[in-house]
């Protein structure tokens, strides 16, 4: 297969990848019950998981950069149907940040041994590297920038996340389940891995 061709097809698959991060984002709008505490349950540490081991660390890193910095000029494709370069300053833009990072090394972790155990390996630590990065920078924009009589203990920072990570950490287990499976099936035929 030529570059351009391999190029275009990497292109594609990672747009994909920005679309199901918007949707995944958003996706209280189409099962509105999917909520704590008022607060919209998303997929989107589901959806980097996947792109982090399924399009490898440089593809999968790269497509969380375009979904990052088309919210951020303004497409509303961050949860909420939000965007613009506000965002920067909200509490949850370190979990948008924390996309990039967890999908470029869940990408590593997998690209020369794609066994189950690494598959599953790599989503837990891709989960964690999602709620570190979000966690301290929620605590950082409370404390720091969220105005006077906004700051958050930093213990209350992760208590107040433990019914998200619950979530995010059963979807973590999924997608390394799914992507095995994916896989096996009918990625080690893709293009995806033929370039490799």
């Amino acid at each position: 297969m030529s570059q351009s061709r391999t190029s275009t097809y990497d292109i594609t698959i990672g747009a994909l990848f920005v679309a199901l991060m918007a949707v995944g984002a958003n996706i209280t709008s189409i099962a509105p019950f999917l909520s704590i505490l008022n607060v919209p349950l998303t997929l989107q540490t589901f959806v980097a998981i996947l792109a982090g081991i399924i399009l490898g660390s440089r593809m999968g890193g790269f497509s969380m950069v375009v979904y990052a910095a088309l919210g951020l000029v303004g497409a509303p494709i961050f949860a909420g149907f939000t965007g613009g370069a506000a965002t920067i300053v909200k509490p949850t833009f370190g979990f948008i940040l924390s996309f990039i990072v967890l999908a470029y090394v869940v990408g590593k972790i997998v690209e020369k041994d794609r066994s189950f155990n690494k598959y599953i390996a790599a989503s837990i630590v891709g989960m964690a590297i999602n709620y570190l990065i979000g966690v301290n920078g929620l605590y950082l924009a409370y404390n720091f920038w969220m105005g006077e009589g906004a700051g958050m203990p930093y213990v209350l920072a992760w208590t107040s996340m433990t019914p998200f990570l619950i979530k995010d950490f059963v979807l973590s287990i999924l997608a390394g389940v799914l992507a095995y499976r994916l896989e096996k099936g009918i990625l080690h035929r893709t293009p995806l891995r033929q370039a490799v």
